[in-house]
This record gives structure tokens, C-alpha cells and sequence, in this order.
């Protein structure tokens, strides 16, 4: 058992309990435990999270991609820009991506009067931010390798409609 096994377990249900785990991988519980608090002590498991369809909750967040392309300068580089733009609370998440533009951010707001806010307002004044291009996420149809919105989770592919 190796823990590869464990995280890639975690990542499918983030509930299973160490002996659900054991079970799976048949190994000893303890030991299966064991590796979890070493993971999360460690900090490759920061949190566990639980996924939602928002189409079925009443009032859910408005939601955005947002590409920014970013001017680092000196020694704080495209890490110190990303910081800066993490800190703020409608920031979901961040990553550097390849390509035209540097970062990608999940953004969260309640209206689309607040995502436009935090772009003019926040984002667009942030030091080392050149441009950036906004996408309303209009309806999620999988998330963390679920398929949402009443979809079809067997895995297969339909062949005629």
C-alpha cells in the first residue's frame, strides 16, 4: 500500500474512514491512519471538501473564470502577483497556466454586479496586472470527476439519443 492508493481513495469520497480504506486496500487500519495524519500533518491534504450541484441550491453564488495576464517584476515574480489576488475573498482559485495569459482565478460573487466590482475595483488595480478576460460560468456539467445536473454518472458514453 503505497500513499498514492490512500489520496487517490480520498479524492473519489473524502468521508471513507481509514478502516473503509484498509478494507479496500486490505491493509491494517492503523497503518491506513497512520499515513492520513502524516499526510495531513505534512500538508498534502490541506482540507476535504464536499461537491455540490448549485443548480439545485435556490440563490446560489454567480461564478467566473477569469484570465489575467500579469507583468512580474523583480525578485517577487508571477508568485507575488498570484498572492496578492489569492488573498482576496472572491477568489475560489488560482492557478498559473500556460498560454496568452499567465493566471486563471474561479471567481465568486453573489450578482454579476459583483464579480464586475471586484474586476474594475480589485483586480484591475492589483500592481503587476496588464489584462484580463471574463467568463460567466453559465452551467457546470462536472466537477471533480462528477457528473452534475442529472447527468448520466455511469461512465458511458450514449450511442443513440
Amino acid at each position: 500500500m503505497k500513499e498514492k492508493d490512500v489520496l487517490d481513495l480520498l479524492k473519489k469520497d473524502g468521508r471513507l474512514t481509514a478502516a473503509e480504506i484498509a478494507r479496500m486496500l486490505d491493509a491494517d487500519p492503523a497503518e491506513v491512519g497512520g499515513i492520513v495524519a502524516e499526510l495531513e500533518s505534512d500538508g498534502v491534504i490541506i482540507g476535504y471538501r464536499a461537491v455540490v450541484d448549485d443548480s439545485k441550491i435556490p440563490d446560489a453564488k454567480v461564478k467566473a473564470i477569469i484570465e489575467v495576464k500579469i507583468r512580474p517584476a523583480g525578485a517577487e515574480g508571477f508568485d507575488g502577483v498570484a498572492m496578492r489576488l489569492a488573498r482576496f475573498a472572491e477568489v475560489e482559485a488560482l492557478y498559473l497556466v500556460s498560454g496568452e495569459y499567465d493566471l486563471e482565478l474561479e471567481v465568486h460573487g453573489d450578482s454579476l454586479g459583483d464579480v464586475a466590482a471586484f474586476v474594475s475595483s480589485k483586480l484591475a488595480t492589483t500592481e503587476g496586472v496588464e489584462a484580463s478576460a471574463t467568463r460567466f460560468i453559465l452551467k457546470k456539467y462536472k466537477e471533480s470527476n462528477r457528473i452534475l445536473a442529472g447527468g448520466d454518472d455511469s461512465g458511458r458514453l450514449k450511442v443513440s439519443p
